[in-house]
């Protein structure tokens, strides 16, 4: 009987210490076929990555791993690195999920809230990438541009390249200093037009 007693004493700590391990390691909590997708590179306040049902606090050169949901806190800002040369900055209360970025290959995002900004250097090879929301598709190819709340609608403006914006079946082709909004969920883009110098700063400030 102590015996026994004493196996399942063994083998509740063996277990106990699985867990452990598994949330300490991001790898582990998310599965053996998790691909790594970038790092965070940068990280002012808190920011959290949920897979499936586990979530883990972010922290700098941290992993990012496809189908991670990135989440930021109140007055927060973070830095990603996706790939080997394209940055995507979220600011506060933002959420964005890396449905699939491959290196040399382009990738997907869903932006469901906040604001981001994508940015590519100049010179770098063009590659295919579409951001979702609920307001409608960017895609992209080798640019710098802001999305997300901008003068109480959602906004998209391109500093350096040019994409294309996608809402209740309209697009428009942005081209640098030019924006459109998108009042809400289902309403059309506006004509691309130049924003203004005050506009474009609280955009990026929103973000850096």
């Amino acid at each position: 009987m102590a015996m026994e007693f004493d196996d399942l004493l063994l083998h509740r700590r063996l277990f106990m210490g699985a867990g452990l391990v598994a949330a300490l390691v991001p790898g582990a909590a998310l599965g053996q076929g998790a691909k790594q997708a970038g790092r965070v590179e940068d990280l002012s306040g808190e920011a959290f990555a949920q897979a499936s049902s586990a979530k883990r606090s972010l922290e700098r050169n941290g992993p990012l791993f496809m189908a991670d949901q990135v989440a930021t806190g109140s007055s927060s800002r973070l830095t990603m690195q996706l790939g080997e040369q394209t940055r995507v900055r979220l600011g506060e209360r933002a959420r964005l999920t890396i449905d699939r970025y491959l290196v040399d290959a382009g990738g997907d995002l869903t932006l469901h809230s906040g604001p981001m900004m994508f940015d590519r250097p100049s010179g770098a090879t063009p590659l295919p990438v579409q951001v979702r929301s609920s307001f409608g598709l960017i895609a992209v190819r080798g640019t710098r541009f802001f999305a997300g709340p901008s003068n109480n609608v959602f906004g998209v403006f391109v500093e350096r390249g040019r994409v294309a914006v996608t809402a209740a079946g309209q697009t428009v082709v942005l081209l640098p200093e030019q924006g459109t909004d998108i009042a809400r969920p289902g309403a059309p883009p506006s004509p691309p037009r130049i924003w203004g110098p005050l506009r474009i700063q609280a955009a990026q400030a929103s973000v850096m």
